[in-house]
């Protein structure tokens, strides 16, 4: 035992197997990961006092789940932060344990972007017209890749960054997504396939781009009295941050993220530093948003990401950090089209030594999970946990 303070304890942790469910609502997909969550925690849904979701749960989010999993929580929190979300749900279930508000926090994420024929970044989202600044954006339609095209332009411009620079992060994803059995795309590719893939919104290829996918995850967090009552490996929440970053007034800058400020405040809690972190789970929307996150997380120095991710420095077993080792959003599982869960899920397997032994991280005990949601080139959300194996 590190001597670290415990915030709370994730002893659940499942991800839906399909990655196309055309034959289940989206409620049934989050209760079936609920339930998966809370059997690997060794619990029953009568012992659930807390729940959080977000804006992938259907009807009227909370309420509407509340009922249809038949649980009787006392506490509730609904934060909705895009894929960044359920990152922060852990951190505030960690706040509600700590404050006696429930013992037994669920938190549940499911979508059928893929059955519903979703266009997930390469169409314009769906937003209510009278949301602030939407009058001046919705009539330019802008799909989400063509954002993320222009940060990644921009990097580019500033700082050298090449397409060739980026194709190794997908490089890296597939060459971890061949050992995931559920992984939507398994076939490793080269620096050379991502180029020639077709491209979407210069300069980011079809394989710079996250998968379309069905499924979900859960997690259950509880705080210490109800861990060392469960017969699994103790994951202890050490460090949490979060925050949102906007356009300041038009003086927005593309190449930084709230990254910098989640995560210096979850590494200053935690008391480690990310020189320490043995596996990172790095929300993958786009190549360029890991780029982003591994500079503004302190991994490395501002604009030398490029280099940092090059030559298969990502790839477990060959580079100093391994990332997504499940193949992450671009090559795995991408539900509802935020797939923030899935980075805290992969970090627990990673802790518990339970990842596919092709990439398991030798010894991991310190991991870090990290999520964004909303758009890096306008408004987005951004949570970092830092978990340590006890």
């Amino acid at each position: 035992m590190s001597g670290r303070k415990a915030l709370a304890y994730i002893m659940g942790a499942y991800e839906h197997p399909l990655r196309l469910a055309p034959d289940k609502s989206v409620a049934q997909l989050h209760a079936e990961v609920a339930k998966g969550a809370l059997e690997d925690a060794g619990l029953s849904k009568d012992d659930v006092d807390g729940y959080f979701c977000a804006g992938d749960a259907p009807g009227v989010g909370a309420l509407s789940m509340v009922d249809y999993l038949n649980i009787k929580p006392r506490h509730i929190d609904t934060t909705e932060t895009g894929g960044s979300s359920y990152l922060m749900h852990v951190a505030h279930a960690a706040q509600a344990i700590a404050a006696g508000k429930c013992r037994v926090a669920l938190i549940t994420l499911a979508g059928r972007p893929r059955s519903e024929m979703s266009g997930g970044g390469t169409i314009a989202r769906l937003i209510k017209p009278d949301q602030p600044d939407m009058d001046w954006e919705l009539p330019y339609d802008t799909p989400v890749v063509s954002m993320y095209a222009m940060v990644a332009m921009r990097h580019m411009h500033q700082f050298g960054t090449t397409a060739e620079q980026l194709a190794w992060i997908r490089v890296a994803a597939s060459q971890h997504a061949q050992h995931n059995p559920n992984a939507v795309m398994r076939d490793p590719v080269s620096v050379a396939d991502v180029l020639a893939s077709p491209m979407i919104s210069d300069p980011l290829h079809r394989l710079d781009c996250c998968v379309v996918s069905d499924g979900g995850g859960a997690l259950v967090v509880v705080g210490e009295e109800v861990a060392k009552q469960l017969r699994r490996p103790r994951v202890r929440v050490i460090g949490c941050g979060e925050f949102i970053k906007g356009q300041d007034a038009g003086r927005i800058d593309l190449t930084c993220t709230a990254s910098a400020r989640s995560g210096a405040d979850a590494f200053a809690q935690a008391r480690v530093t990310p020189q320490d972190i043995k596996y990172a789970s790095i929300y993958d929307s786009f190549t360029i948003s890991v780029l982003l996150q591994l500079e503004d997380l302190g991994f490395c120095e501002k604009g030398r990401g490029g280099a940092f991710v090059a030559d298969g420095k990502l790839i477990s077993g060959v580079g100093k950090l391994p990332v997504n080792t499940d193949g992450g959003g671009l090559c795995n599982n991408h539900p509802a089209n935020r797939g923030g869960i899935t980075k805290v899920i992969e970090a627990v397997r990673q802790l518990r030594h339970e990842a596919h032994p092709a990439v398991q991280v030798p010894g991991c005990d310190l991991a870090l999970a990290h999520g964004t949601g909303g758009s890096m080139a306008t408004r987005h959300g951004s949570a970092t946990l830092i978990l340590e194996r006890e």
